[in-house]
């Protein structure tokens, strides 16, 4: 069989030097080249490849067939920096599958954290380069999301358009009042005859056309809210929805703040760029065209001198481009930081008082505040210093306007209501001008919120087939065929998982904390995907089914019980939204949560708050049970059901398991491994692989892993 070739890449040298080094792997045989040298490590006799991290840092060794597990004795090929790891992660992996199995896979380039552009590390949680990335790109595919919104704030921006025209009428009243009755010129003819007359007139004429102005401005604002909301509100439920669809594995690399984030704060970011600037610059564009057109028709001297800074200003604005962009990134970043600090604050609220960690979590939270308001001082003086220094550059016209005007006024070419007027228009003129010069800032503020939305929307389910059609016999064996799996590639947490499980039968998974165990039920539940090897029940992989075909079967108590803000009965409702109070309630006697509930002052209707902190955790347990046997599924997972119980509601609650087992695969965790003596088969955990199966009786006289930790348990309850 012809085996293709592997490739990764390295970049420390022996010396601790940067350097670009290459790793190939084909027919047995992982070539080594560094700066034009080669150096060669069969495989034949090698058990396993192993990388190992530390801080800022890495190195791959080689572990020979009956190596100690020290790593005392294995073969040192290189080492690399954190942009690399992702990548010798995917290379150990293909590696230690291909000695495993024999088998080839492909190297997933998909998490590697580097952009392959510019070289630079994505930040955590980001799979998309702040510094490549296109604003065509950005801008159009933004477009697509407000595109139902566009005719509404056309019809703003023109509604806006007609109230600043009547605004614009005003210098031109004035320049009649001045050359018709305040200084009247020799060519001078007036409407009225009468000066008071004329003066009162234009005056009222001026008040009226200023009314209507702002009538029109209001009238185009309440349209513009109104269109605003309900962007907004589209566009959350847009990345809300998404974030729903993400794996866990997605969702791991992002901190509930960092979500939060993108869910309000950028989307409310990007509402307003496109909702309030799109009308902004329809009303912008037309009234700089109209008032230029008015200018030319006053003077075209005059209007020539008023344009010459603008190219220079504009060049100007283009400068600042890239620096405005970096600094509201940074800006970003350290704000989505202190929400994820105040988030796990508030929500862990009760761990900081009964540790008296309030005055450190104050201080936590103070400290990134610093930082941030440090940001954004920062960023406000490089706009109060830009800003003008742009914005005045561009209005250098008006002074000499002043001067160039002035003169003419003096030689009798100009009438003092004509500069006067031209005057009054510059204001207008240089309206957007201004607009424009701040446009940078938004718009560097936008693009940072769009790329952080498409980060989201671009996320793609671990493989979720939500569309299949296959139907699920959950009443099949469960198997796990050859499963190697990492919450990163290069750190597997299981390794070569074997199992099989029949129909019906209960299985307890013991071994110490960290081995493994509840990664098995997650792989089980779909919650992430086996990096290697497959999970199939009745002969399907359950990668082939849709996640709700999937999770409709299987019932689950976790050991970290989690309630949602809202009432006892809706909270065991949520397994079955549609059951009927009776089936609730029976759920609740089965689970011995029937009788505290009924004690609460509304009964099934009290409200609990957020996680059910109003309740003890065996109340909380109970009811996550009671939560579990409503659904009746046909395979039933416990993670630590009965962790937060007393012995005697534990008797209850085992009496309750024992008949909703019944009939059921069951897969179940237990640290107190007395709880799974009624098991059917136990299997042990140690390291990620499975180390000892057999029932309770079998693995104690196997003197193995199990019996050493039923001895250890034993000793620690003697000693209580």
């Amino acid at each position: 069989m012809i085996m293709k070739e592997i490739i990764a890449h390295f970049d420390i040298s022996p010396k601790g030097e940067y350097c670009d080094g290459v790793l190939s792997f084909k027919d047995g045989v992982i070539t080594k080249t560094l700066e034009g040298k080669e150096e060669k490590f069969n495989t034949d006799n090698i058990s396993e490849a192993v990388q190992y991290t530390d801080v800022g840092c890495g190195w791959l060794e080689l572990k020979p067939k009956g190596a100690k597990d020290d790593g005392s004795e294995n073969i040192a090929i290189c080492r690399f920096s954190m942009t690399c790891v992702g990548e010798i992660g995917e290379f150990v992996k293909v590696l230690n599958h291909l000695f495993e199995t024999g088998e080839t896979l492909d190297i997933n380039t998909s998490d590697l954290p580097v952009c392959p552009k510019c070289h630079r590390h994505y930040l955590r949680g980001m799979n998309m380069c702040m510094f490549c990335v296109k604003k065509s790109y950005v801008f159009s595919r933004a477009f697509g999301f407000f595109k139902p919104y566009v005719k509404s704030v056309v019809l703003t921006g023109l509604l806006l358009t007609v109230a600043n025209v009547l605004s614009a009428v005003m210098p031109l009243f004035n320049s009649i009042l001045i050359d018709d009755y305040l200084v009247p010129t020799a060519d001078a003819t007036p409407f009225f005859q009468s000066r008071t007359t004329g003066i009162i007139s234009i005056a009222v004429i001026m008040a009226c056309v200023f009314a209507l102005s702002q009538v029109i401005n209001i009238f185009s604002s309440r349209i513009s809210n109104k269109i605003g909301s309900r962007f907004s509100s589209d566009l959350r439920n847009i990345v809300y929805g998404k974030i729903q669809e993400l794996s866990l594995t997605a969702m791991s690399k992002r901190s509930a703040g960092n979500l939060i984030t993108r869910v309000t704060n950028d989307t409310e970011r990007v509402k307003e760029f496109f909702n309030q600037q799109g009308r902004y610059l329809i009303q912008q564009v037309i009234m700089f065209t109209v008032i230029l057109t008015i200018l030319f028709r006053t003077n075209v001297l005059l209007t020539v001198v008023v344009l010459i800074p603008v190219p220079i200003g504009a060049l100007m604005m283009t400068r600042f481009r890239h620096a405005t962009r970096v600094r509201y990134f940074k800006q970003w970043r350290i704000n989505s930081k202190a929400t994820s600090i105040l988030h796990d604050i508030i929500k862990g609220i009760r761990v900081v008082k009964a540790f008296g960690n309030e005055e450190r979590e104050i201080e936590k939270f103070a400290n990134v505040s610093k930082k941030l308001a440090k940001v954004s001082a920062s960023n406000e003086k490089f706009w109060a210093v830009t800003f003008p220094l742009v914005g005045n550059f561009m209005a250098l016209g008006e002074f000499l306007v002043l001067i160039i005007g002035g003169k003419m006024v003096l030689d009798g070419t100009l009438t003092l209501g004509e500069l006067t007027r031209f005057n009054l228009y510059l204001a207008y003129l240089y309206a957007p001008l201004r607009w424009l010069s701040m446009f940078p800032r938004r718009l560097a503020d936008c693009t940072t919120s769009l790329v952080k939305i498409y980060e989201i929307l671009d996320e793609e389910p671990a493989d979720e087939k939500e569309t299949s059609d296959i139907t699920l016999d959950a009443s099949k064996p469960i198997d796990f065929d050859n499963v190697t799996f990492g919450y990163k590639s290069y750190e597997p947490v299981l390794k070569n998982i074997n199992l099989h499980i029949e129909p019906g039968e209960m299985i307890g998974l013991v071994g110490h904390s960290g081995a493994g165990k509840s990664t098995v039920i997650n792989l089980c539940m779909r919650l992430y995907d086996p990096g290697v090897g497959k999970i199939t029940i009745g002969g399907v992989d359950i990668k082939t089914v849709s996640p709700k075909e999937l999770r409709d079967n299987i019932g689950v108590v976790f050991q970290e019980t989690y309630l949602f803000s809202g009432s006892v009965f809706e909270n065991i409702a949520y397994a079955r939204p549609d059951a009927s109070p009776d089936e609730v309630i029976a759920a609740a006697k089965a689970a011995n949560a029937h009788e505290f509930i009924t004690k609460l002052p509304d009964g099934y209707n009290t409200v609990i708050g957020e996680n059910g902190h109003s309740l003890s955790g065996g109340e909380r347990q109970r009811i996550s049970i009671a939560r579990a046997i409503l659904k009746n599924p046909k395979i039933l997972i416990l993670d630590e059901a009965t962790s937060s119980l007393d012995p005697e509601t534990e008797i209850k609650i085992q009496e309750a398991l024992t008949r909703l087992i019944e009939g059921r695969t069951t897969i179940a965790i237990a640290h107190r491994l007395a709880t799974l003596r009624n098991a059917d088969r136990l299997v042990v955990i140690e390291k990620g692989r499975v180390a000892e199966v057999g029932s309770h009786e079998e693995l104690i006289s196997l003197g193995g892993i199990y019996s050493n930790l039923v001895a250890a348990q034993r000793q620690t309850h003697s000693l209580h």
